[in-house]
């Protein structure tokens, strides 16, 4: 096929020679200058590099056209979610069809009630290219809502209050807000405000009405490792603020009628010891991980005196079952394990102490907890998906140990989930060790290795991918394509020794595993590696590009969004917002074993003059986890040094940061794109791209893979 059609050539960006040295180590850096925000050089550069992406992808637009219609096609624009009740309201948002943004709005309990709109997301957002919700939370009278926004991407929340019954607005705007909680006085808000590099170091008490500057600084935590969080206990009885490093966590309390009081310590910081905190009656229930307990048990303390040495043990510390979260009610407790990377809810009925386990029956699946506000409710309400399962909001009777659908999520069109398949397999890493694998496809996918398929992967911080349904990726699935999960190292799928396992100097074992899922996938006939492309993002964009590295012929094509790809550099700028706190995720460069370690793994400094997969790698202007530079750098130095002319694109959303678009019409175009790369590229459509060469040419196109044939507060 052949398409009469003029491209731009590739841009190539200028070197600057710049040498960086630590530990008697030289680094020749050519393209630092990227990170030059704000120079028309810059700019017009990272523009060039998403139109040249644009001309590479135009005999692809009416793939996306047809992809985007898809999957618009499979959504209810007109819906609403399931409401929960916080006192005299019900709460909910819903979404108006064309509309970009839910609208947010509760009803009073009584039988003809009308609505009200607390928030509309979408009059919020008008003349902003990008929108974000942060905190939303009610005072306790219900006549009062903070909430903050951000219009940039770059996470910089200015926090607001309303009157919620003539719809006022607070002069006062308070910015650069991470977290936000309501005293029970509803003339008082506590707010924890962010440093120069985002980190949230400062809690405050602000009285409604009085000027910010007079705000009342209630603690500062002045260690750069860790982060300050502010919360309200469900039973609305305590204010709580931790201050939490990657290992290692501080909690401080004060009742939420009595704020102005002092703020009482559980337990001091020590090395290796997380913990966490919720309240009922007269005891705090805590999950911590002291003495060496990785997986975390749950112990009482007494309110009066929650010293850890008069903890009472409630649930044993067990190696093979990670306790993910502890929740608490007047009469019952929920408690989320994971065991063999699955989750499962225990609960405890607090009144008989009969305990049970919650079941669910399929192979791969993800539990979370729903808005459960009430501390006197009698049930449970939790989300259940999977692969085939759209999201489910069930009600679940602690009593009766029966559970109540209240709504599933529409797929329109038609679309039954006995007709997919999923599945849970497992790989061996090079050291023995077994490495889970979500797959799902249609059940009618051949497994003869001719099946193309997408690898995603992530394995960071302890956080498990999630196992959960997408109705976009129902384009994929429908076009012969099966889609995996490699669940590796650095994750939190088997707890958090699986985290240990991958991080600091384990680190290389992520990329390893990630390695030997595909090389298994390949093996059993899921895939080969000529009909196999690989993703990630953010972290799982590192995955990615230490792979490339390691096994460029390890696939066909590869798509890497916003991904942490100039590790040491970046780990060596403390004035970037998440480094310091990371130190104990990657390491620190400044002392010689992590920085030897680094340099073994990072994709950038990696980069050799070998044949690299086809690639799309995103980014966003105002992203402030992965800065944009790291993948403009990475595409600027491989275009520089590849030997082939295999298509390389950079496409930038220059008004969004780390998510990319706000708007779910916007979003989903994006979407639309990214599948068309790959379909495109795995040979799945009629539609083929330029290779890089005959873009500079206008010549014939080439199938997508040229010469080379062929992923809160975290990254």
């Amino acid at each position: 096929m052949s398409i009469d059609c003029s491209f731009p050539a590739p841009p190539v960006a200028r070197r600057i020679p710049q040498v960086l040295g630590i530990h008697g180590d030289l680094r020749r850096d050519d393209y630092s200058w990227l990170r030059d925000k704000d120079a028309p050089e810059v700019l017009a550069y990272l523009r060039a590099e998403s139109a040249f992406a644009d001309a590479m992808m135009q005999p692809t637009h009416s793939l996306q056209e047809e992809l985007y219609r898809e999957m618009v096609g499979r959504i209810k624009e007109d819906d609403s979610s399931v409401p929960f009740r916080r006192g005299a309201h019900l709460y909910y948002s819903r979404t108006e069809k064309g509309k970009q943004y839910p609208i947010m709005c509760r009803k009073a309990l009584a039988p003809d009630a009308v609505e009200e709109v607390t928030l509309d997301l979408n009059a919020l957002a008008a003349g902003h290219p990008f929108f974000s919700l942060g905190a939303f939370t009610v005072s306790d009278d219900a006549n009062r809502l903070a909430y903050s926004t951000d219009v940039t991407g770059f996470r910089e929340y200015t926090l607001v209050t309303r009157d919620l019954r003539d719809g006022s607005e607070a002069a006062e705007r308070v910015p650069c807000v991470s977290g936000v909680a309501w005293g029970a006085d509803p003339g008082e808000v506590f707010y924890v405000a962010e440093d120069e590099a985002k980190r949230p170091y400062r809690l405050y008490r602000h009285r409604l009405g009085t000027p910010v500057a007079a705000d009342a600084l209630i603690y500062e935590e002045v260690d750069a490792l860790f982060r300050l969080h502010v919360w309200r206990s469900r039973s609305r009885a305590y204010l709580f603020a931790m201050s939490r490093s990657f290992t290692s966590a501080e909690v401080r309390y004060v009742r939420a009628d009595r704020p102005a009081g002092a703020w009482a310590l559980v337990a001091p910081r020590e090395k290796d010891h997380e913990y966490d905190i919720d309240h009922r009656g007269d005891l705090f229930y805590i999950r911590t991980n002291a003495g060496g307990m990785r997986n975390f048990r749950v112990v009482t303390a007494e309110v009066a005196d929650p010293r850890p040495e008069r903890w009472t043990e409630l649930i044993a510390h067990r190696d093979e079952v990670m306790l993910d979260d502890v929740e608490m009610f007047a009469e019952h407790c929920v408690i989320h394990e994971r065991e063999d990377g699955l989750v499962r809810l225990h609960v405890t009925d607090l009144e008989s102490g009969a305990t049970h386990h919650i079941a669910f029956p399929e192979p791969a699946y993800e539990v979370e907890s729903e808005a459960n506000v009430e501390f006197s409710a009698a049930t449970y309400r939790f989300r259940y998906e999977s692969l085939v399962t759209p999201a489910s909001v069930f009600d679940y009777d602690v009593r009766a140990r029966t559970r109540a659908l209240l709504k599933q999520t529409e797929v329109l069109g038609g679309y039954d989930p006995a007709a997919y398949r999923s599945e849970r397999v497992y790989a061996t890493a090079p050291d023995g060790v077994r490495i889970p694998i979500s797959v799902v496809c249609r059940r009618e996918t051949p497994r003869d290795g001719t099946a193309p398929m997408i690898l995603a992967g992530y394995g960071a911080y302890g956080i498990p991918y999630p196992v959960t349904f997408s109705s976009s990726r129902l384009s994929l699935l429908d076009r012969g394509l099966t889609v995996a999960i490699a669940h590796v190292r650095g994750g939190g799928e088997m707890g958090k020794r699986w985290h240990d396992a991958g991080r600091m100097m384990a680190k290389r074992n992520s990329f390893t595993d990630f390695v030997a899922a595909a090389d298994f996938l390949a093996k059993v006939g899921y895939t080969a590696a000529d009909r196999l492309a690989i993703e990630g993002g953010s972290a799982g964009g590192l995955l990615v590009g230490a792979v490339l590295n390691l096994r460029p012929d390890l696939c066909r094509i590869a798509v890497l969004r916003v991904p942490f790809l100039d590790v040491i550099n970046t780990m060596l700028d403390e004035s970037l917002p998440l480094t310091v706190g990371e130190f104990e995720e990657w390491g620190n460069p400044k002392i010689l074993e992590h920085y030897a370690y680094m340099a073994t793994y990072c994709p950038y400094s990696n980069l050799r003059p070998v044949a690299y997969p086809a690639m799309l790698v995103r980014t966003s202007l105002n992203d402030s986890q992965v800065m944009y530079w790291e993948p403009a750098k990475y595409v600027a130095k491989l275009r520089a040094i590849r030997p082939d002319d295999t298509p390389l694109l950079l496409k930038i959303n220059m008004d969004a940061g780390h998510g990319g678009a706000s708007g779910r019409y916007d979003f989903l175009r994006e979407i639309a794109y990214d599948y068309a790369f790959v379909l495109a590229g795995l040979g799945c459509t009629d539609v083929a791209l330029a290779a890089d060469e005959a873009a500079v040419a206008g010549g014939p196109v080439a199938s997508l893979g040229g010469s080379a044939r062929r992923r809160a507060d975290a990254r």
